[in-house]
């Protein structure tokens, strides 16, 4: 039987699956877009409940928008009981994507969403999306450590308000900016594994919780948001300043990964790595002077740009967000959660614009199997 010549290409590299105004990236040179503005401005000048209005509806907020838009998503912050006593029967050990995926896939049964070409439908649902998993994420810290969980304080910015609900204290200015900003760095990325996941699943008119969760499954294996964590790791275990360079040319002659390092678009250095290596800065230079662990991390970029620049292999968003993060407090397992709750936005502003003029994903393959083949009864195998 004589198959049909097709080309494959392995992750569909290149391939543009859906047209998109949400966000654009130019690798070669280093540059990511939000609706047409640069990353590094809404960073510095925006919140990541505006840049959230921005992805989702295409424009920034006028005054009144905002302040409906925020009104909307800080009174949802709430859980509903049920979804508590939920949270509280999951095992200890569990993960918190694990527990997020399973909390976002449980609302959908509490809010049912299943007309999402309705507009109100699609709405509230956004809204709250983005207001319940920062307090999921907050409550599987909590009860995993076995406290109670904290109730959300409307009084306090988005993401002060998720400060505040780990640890029971406000942030102070810096903790909070630098928070609000990794949120809006992680709000969106083009076609990402994640991104497109939510693109097939909403393709199929699924309800938007289960498209998110289907998201947060995606995001949650270590080649695409468990890097953070890994890259973490990695500087614990070199240890020193003056380790670098021989464990990194150790890694490199073993042909080993090294975590944070590489992109599939960006063949410079990633923008949003040099917006959170900024705020690092400022943040130990805040603190106790330039910490250990950033020395750490600039001198095994120094050695990666030795070694590895003629392959564009240069630090990512990961390399640098876990030191942030870690820095201010945040437990390790909660650095891939808080990329989650910046990317719901995104995933969000994907799902509805597939929907605008959609058309179910079906791909094709391209079969390697055999044919023809005989059944051969179970007594008479081998």
């Amino acid at each position: 039987m004589e198959e049909k010549q097709m080309e494959v290409v392995p992750g569909l590299a290149g391939i543009p699956a859906a047209e998109s105004a949400v966000s654009y990236v130019d690798g070669e040179k280093g540059i990511l877009e939000y609706r047409g503005i640069s990353i590094e401005t809404l960073a510095e000048k925006s919140t990541f409940l505006e840049v959230a209005y921005l992805l989702l509806f295409g424009k920034l907020p006028a005054e009144s928008e905002y302040k409906k838009f925020k009104d909307d998503i800080t009174y949802h912050t709430r859980l509903k009981v049920k979804i508590l006593r939920m949270m509280e029967l999951l095992p200890e050990n569990g993960h918190p994507m694990e527990y997020l995926q399973s909390v976002v896939a449980a609302m959908g049964m509490y809010y049912p969403a299943k007309d999402v070409m309705n507009e109100e439908t699609r709405y509230w649902s956004a809204v709250r999306l983005i207001a319940k998993m920062p307090t999921i994420v907050a409550t599987c810290e909590r009860l995993k450590s076995g406290d109670a969980p904290i109730q959300p304080n409307n009084n306090l910015s988005f993401a002060a308000n998720f400060y505040y609900m780990l640890f029971e204290k406000v942030p102070d200015a810096l903790t909070e900016k630098i928070l609000d900003a990794m949120l809006i760095l992680h709000a969106d990325h083009t076609m990402n594994a994640s991104t497109f996941s939510a693109r097939v699943v909403g393709s199929t008119l699924a309800d938007p919780y289960t498209v998110i969760s289907s998201a947060i499954g995606t995001l949650s294996g270590p080649l695409h948001g468990g890097a953070n964590e890994e890259v973490v790791h990695m500087l614990k275990e070199i240890g020193a300043k003056e380790n670098a360079r021989p464990s990194i040319e150790r890694m490199i002659e073993k042909h080993e990964k090294i975590m944070g390092v590489g992109h599939r678009v960006y063949k410079t250095k990633d923008p949003r790595a040099k917006c959170l290596q900024s705020f690092a800065h400022k943040l130990f230079q805040n603190t106790t002077g330039k910490g250990k662990i950033l020395e750490i991390a600039e001198e095994v970029e120094k050695v990666v740009n030795d070694k590895l620049a003629s392959k564009k292999l240069y630090p990512n968003i990961d390399f640098y967000s876990g030191i942030v993060l870690q820095e201010i407090g945040i437990p390790t397992e909660l650095f891939t959660p808080i990329f989650a709750m910046g990317r719901v936005a995104g995933w969000l502003s994907h799902w509805l614009e597939q929907l605008k003029t959609n058309k179910i994903y079906r791909p094709d393959q391209k079969y390697t199997g055999l044919h023809n083949q005989e059944y051969v009864p179970m007594s008479e195998r081998r």
